[in-house]
């Protein structure tokens, strides 16, 4: 199993974490991971991070299609994939409509078609075999009754096939992306339960999935810390009527708490949407607890499709170090 470090996205204030990746990376970690919502973008803290490292693989996880067009998040990921000696990998995902819609303004048409879509276009960019065009619904290329011509890309990318990872939770999103790209960027991942709601994968597919880890003694809190961040994304982030994150909760085996905890936070009592959340649940997608307890509860993650634990949460060296013995020992 490989081990990563997910930094996420920005919360209120701007986060250099430049220390804490040149930590990871000479404690031997894989990759570094960042992440956009409607804050700090996913690729310029890469850039700044690749800067000042020369091993450590940069992706991530995940970038929003609906911020960019195709070729153009495929000329920022041949650019920052030349600049690093070529460490991206590359994350992309549909986000879901409150974004899309709320925040870039963007219809949120046919999630899994256009994903398709939107990587076959970056593979042709990067392949440059011919000038690029598509006769998809999503991205034609040309623009169709325009003035354009088909271009092909002016510089020689470093790698044609720079790795492609897509954010998904529902099984046809999965499904497809073992189809057509390099790996999945689960959001919560029950670990137990992946095989029973995905099948079985491709060799060499990459499952790297997120999963907060704190080292303490302190379970009960540690817990709680879960519990806050899964009442947010089950409750908040997503529209009523259609919220990724609360179905993946939902076949996982928590339909009924989902539904709770959705209808509590949208009703302003989050409290309540915050002790409806099952501990059980909380426990089963997170690595909580003292070292010797963490250590046992990995042992779900091996026994899984898990080829690549990317952790959220520790910062320091002494945890970074304890998280790196526990993974890789």
């Amino acid at each position: 199993m490989k081990l990563g470090l997910n930094l996420g996205y920005w919360q209120r204030h701007a986060d250099d974490a430049t220390e804490v990746v040149q930590t990871a990376e000479r404690l031997g970690y894989d990759s570094v991971w960042t992440a956009e919502a409607y804050g700090s973008d996913a690729f310029t803290p890469l850039a700044w991070y690749g800067a000042r490292t020369r091993r450590i693989k940069l992706g991530t996880s995940v970038a929003q299609l609906s911020a960019r067009t195709p070729v153009a998040t495929a000329m920022t990921a041949m650019t920052l994939d030349h600049l690093t000696g070529g460490r991206l990998l590359l994350g992309v995902g549909a986000s879901g409509p409150q974004v899309v819609e709320g925040w870039y303004g963007q219809p949120f048409p046919r999630p899994l078609a256009r994903t398709r879509e939107y990587v076959e276009i970056m593979r042709k960019v990067w392949r440059r075999e011919e000038p690029v065009t598509n006769e998809g619904p999503h991205y034609p290329l040309p623009l169709p009754g325009g003035l354009g011509k088909p271009l092909k890309l002016i510089t020689h990318p470093l790698r044609p096939d720079i790795p492609v990872y897509i954010g998904a939770e529902g099984p046809k999103n999965v499904a497809m992306a073992a189809e057509i790209a390099q790996g999945w960027l689960p959001l919560f991942t029950f670990p137990s339960k992946i095989s029973e709601l995905y099948g079985e994968f491709p060799e060499g597919f990459d499952v790297a999935a997120m999963v907060m880890v704190a080292i303490t003694d302190d379970v009960r809190s540690a817990l709680d810390g879960v519990k806050m961040m899964l009442s947010l994304y089950i409750g908040g982030m997503g529209a009523k009527s259609r919220n990724f994150h609360a179905d993946i909760v939902g076949r996982m085996g928590y339909a009924e708490a989902a539904s709770r905890i959705q209808a509590l936070y949208l009703a302003g009592r989050r409290q309540e949407a915050f002790d409806a959340i099952p501990d059980e649940l909380a426990d089963g997608i997170s690595l909580v607890g003292p070292p010797g307890r963490i250590k046992e509860r990995l042992q779900l993650w091996r026994d899984s499709p898990v080829t690549n634990l990317l952790v959220m949460g520790p910062r320091d060296e002494r945890s970074l170090t304890t998280v790196r013995d526990l993974v890789l020992g």
